[in-house]
């Protein structure tokens, strides 16, 4: 089937706006947790350029292309074929690949003691063993992986003896150093594209319509804000008669107004590169609204997103193809970057490297670092821990002295009654600080009072703990209640007096949130005045 630049712009605009549908094969272009049917797992969070990749396979696949697989490492002739003069600089900003040698290791009466001495006394039988496998490694017929164990296996002895024999007997191994082949890894997708359309030429015939999305390499000087060393190449290929620059344009137009690009710009490419035709390698610059007033200097609106050309004859002719090939391809953290509004492709692409992305660690996320060091575990002791707390919570303004029943009942075969009190005289039973609650706010962690001044802290239930100084407190009581019981004591008494640190109301806090709050200058601040004690009887 011939494509025809009208039909693609036409349907790309249609089908950009329908759901899945079998009988037409369209796919909406949705976040992932409304694309697919919800299951009874929550979705989780999708990386931003592996969900533009899928958006751009199903673009591609809406326009009536079809995927390709294309060879990722290229040997450095077709190269040469594909760029003549010009290879030499195009190889320059390759990654060759090297590997390392394998070496002809001979055993001397000198090294045959060293064996002997780790491995013990293998007679000339073992040596000549050892020798084999050594031979059958140079010769490719044993890996680099299995050489222990194969010896191992071939003279009885423990993988950790023969790696400690090949570490002091052979010196060799450690010495060695890669050596380069005459293979490198695609640095763009057209290399591929050669030798993918070459070899199907000898099976089928044209019309081809491909695409493929996969990585590349480049031998950048440094990584920057817009460039990393490996990237991802959007690419498709049309192979049939009377291509044109055209074609090129409707195809540019046809994929990216399926991602909101809404006017578009061509314009020559004045880099020119050796495999397309002279004055058809074309810039392909778009508008997107989200761009229009961003600090980037993209905030006119337009950027450059792709670019497409027609392949030259002469680069053509070196994989026997007689047939005209336009070619388009588009960076995808390009893209990427666009639509997920990132200034930077370094902290787009590997956010959880520090040195590329600031660490933003939600309140929500941060108040989950918080938790109580002692619980009770056994029923009677969650029980005596929940009726502590609901005893402060009536009792809690009353004047001291005072003392109040919270629980009564068994606890490992023992009788014992639980009580809240306060001995001291002119005072309460609780103090003030005692149902302070723990949250994040702001990046930081904090003990607060309901009160009006911090209203808005505690707005935001995510960041909320759900745990108040009186309720660690009263954890910590029953669960020493629970280890009194077991070791026979007669008595228990729990105190807790002014807190300085959330250790001393039995909170813990994990060490990734420290090193966060450290590390963004924010405090933890858990502390103030509960004045509560919890007394146990043992009968």
């Amino acid at each position: 089937m011939r494509f025809d630049p009208e039909k693609i712009k036409k349907e790309a605009k249609e089908n950009f706006d329908l759901t899945w549908n079998e009988g037409k094969n369209l796919i909406k272009t949705l976040p992932l947790n409304e694309r697919y049917p919800r299951t009874t797992l929550p979705y989780g969070k999708v990386h931003p350029v592996y969900e533009t990749i899928q958006r751009l396979r199903e673009a591609y696949l809406r326009l009536g292309f079809s995927e390709m697989m294309n060879p990722l490492i290229v040997d450095e002739r077709e190269v040469h074929k594909q760029f003549g003069n010009e290879a030499l600089a195009v190889l320059d900003r390759c990654f060759y690949l090297a590997g390392l040698p394998r070496p002809n290791v001979g055993i001397s009466d000198e090294r045959i003691v060293k064996i002997k001495a780790i491995l013990g006394e293998v007679g000339s039988e073992g040596i000549d063993k050892i020798r084999k496998v050594l031979h059958s490694y140079k010769k490719g017929k044993v890996e680099g992986d299995d050489l222990v164990p194969e010896i191992s296996i071939t003279l009885g002895v423990s993988d950790a003896l023969v790696a400690e024999m090949i570490a002091q007997v052979f010196p060799e191994f450690k010495e060695l150093v890669p050596q380069a082949a005459g293979k490198t890894l695609r640095s763009h997708m057209t290399s591929g594209w050669f030798i993918s359309l070459g070899a199907l030429l000898e099976r089928k015939e044209p019309p081809f319509h491909f695409f493929s999305v996969d990585r590349c390499f480049r031998r950048e000087q440094q990584e920057d804000a817009s460039r990393l060393m490996t990237y991802y190449s959007a690419s498709c290929v049309i192979m049939e008669e009377d291509v044109t620059v055209d074609l090129g344009k409707a195809v540019a137009e046809g994929l990216l107004s399926q991602f909101g690009f809404e006017k578009f710009l061509f314009r020559p490419d004045e880099k020119r590169s050796k495999y397309y035709v002279p004055d058809t390698q074309t810039e392909v610059f778009a508008y997107h609204p989200k761009l229009v007033g961003s600090n980037s200097k993209y905030s006119d609106g337009w950027i450059e997103v792709a670019t497409f050309g027609i392949y030259s004859p002469t680069a053509l002719a070196q994989y026997g193809i007689s047939c005209p090939v336009m070619n388009l391809g588009l960076g995808v953290e390009r893209l990427a970057m666009i639509l997920y509004e990132a200034p930077d492709i370094r902290s787009l692409s590997y956010p959880q490297i520090p040195q590329y992305s600031e660490w933003e660690l939600h309140d929500n996320e941060l108040a989950k670092q918080v938790y109580m060091e002692k619980v009770p575990e056994t029923p009677e002791g969650k029980r005596i821990a929940a009726a502590l707390t609901t005893q402060c919570e009536l009792h809690g303004s009353e004047p001291s002295p005072c003392a109040f029943l919270a629980w009564e009942g068994e606890l490992y075969g023992r009788k014992v009654k639980v009580s809240v009190l306060e001995p001291e005289e002119n005072t309460k039973l609780c103090g003030p600080a005692a149902f302070n609650e723990v949250l994040a706010y702001e990046g930081s962690l904090l003990g607060l009072p309901q009160q009006k001044k911090w209203k808005k802290a505690f707005e935001n239930h995510a960041a909320r703990t759900g745990i108040r100084f009186i309720d660690a407190f009263s954890a910590q009581a029953a669960a020493e209640i629970e280890e009194a019981a077991r070791t026979g004591k007669a008595e228990q008494i729990s105190r807790v007096r002014i807190v300085k640190v959330p250790s001393e109301v039995n909170l813990k806090i994990k060490p990734l949130a420290q090193r966060y709050i450290t590390g963004k200058k924010k405090k933890i601040d858990i502390r103030g005045p509960i004045f509560t004690t919890v007394k146990a009887e043992f009968e």
